[in-house]
């Protein structure tokens, strides 16, 4: 309904908030029928920002729907039959967990920073939960064996879940200490379908967001259009070890700018990017 969120004096339905529906069948589409090479990143940054202004969307990246037996979530598109078998940190690291583990983040963090004014999750999902999810019918006899989630999986140390669930509790509190969701100035400097890296900055903090979704290639001295000059600190690192990433980006690096615009932005500095990795990088000092 094209006036759900609209005040009721003016016809509309008076919600404060509507679902951006769209945004997890893209996810889903790309995972299903694209290759990572094709990703587009400025179609789906597009998806994420389409919504009119003043009204409040609540972005999520998958739905209940797709945790329901019969569907599959983004962590079973991504780790396929390997969520059962190699999630152990005892296990082999493939390339196909390694990329679960760094997309798995990324999908999660662009959805959560630039899809809407609220975020939402449904339980399980912000670890991978390796099952679906069935309640009882005739179809399985009237069982309860598969209405649960397992949430001890992301406090066994000896599973991989436990990174990407310290993940998740790592963007909600950068969110709570930065407030993004509520930030008005969202601002995409960077759309690079060769280098498949997406740049934008949202919030009063500097927050600074720094996406590459290229499959293979990471990029030293990349230059980083910004709108505040000063020094940017790191506060968040999917590629960092304590979300069982590979560590090529120094958790304490700090960036200081130069008066050199880039990208329509007046002040820019040079990081390194890390393929299928996220940055996001605030002016140190800024929060009060």
């Amino acid at each position: 309904m094209p006036t759900l969120c609209r005040p009721i004096a003016e016809g509309g339905g008076g919600f404060d908030y509507r679902l951006a529906m769209a945004i997890p069948d893209v996810w889903i589409k790309l995972l299903k029928e694209k290759s990572d090479e094709d990703w587009q990143v400025g179609d789906i940054s597009w998806t994420l920002v389409n919504r009119r202004w003043s009204e409040k969307n609540i972005a999520y990246s998958e739905s209940h729907d797709q945790a329901l037996v019969g569907d599959k979530t983004i962590a079973h598109w991504l780790f396929d039959s390997q969520i059962y078998s190699h999630m152990s940190v005892l296990s082999e690291r493939t390339p196909i967990v390694e990329r679960g583990l760094a997309l798995h983040k990324m999908i999660r963090l662009l959805t959560y920073a630039l899809g809407g004014e609220g975020w939402l999750n449904f339980e399980g999902n912000e670890f991978g939960h390796p099952e679906w999810l069935d309640f009882p019918r005739a179809g399985n006899n009237d069982s309860y064996h598969y209405a649960r989630r397992l949430f001890y999986l992301s406090d066994d140390e000896t599973l991989r879940y436990k990174y990407l669930n310290a993940w998740d509790q790592a963007m909600n509190a950068c969110e709570e200490q930065y407030k993004w969701l509520s930030a008005k100035n969202t601002f995409i400097s960077r759309q690079h379908e060769g280098d498949k890296v997406l740049v934008f900055e949202r919030g009063d903090h500097g927050l600074l967001f720094i996406f590459n979704f290229h499959t293979h290639k990471s990029f030293p001295d990349y230059r980083i259009g910004c709108t505040r000059c000063g020094k940017y600190k790191v506060v968040l690192n999917s590629d960092s070890k304590t979300y069982d990433g590979l560590g090529r980006v120094s958790d304490t690096q700090v960036f200081l700018t130069e008066d050199t615009k880039w990208d329509e932005r007046p002040f820019s500095f040079k990081v390194y990017t890390p393929c299928r990795s996220v940055l996001v990088l605030a002016l140190t000092g800024d929060v009060k």
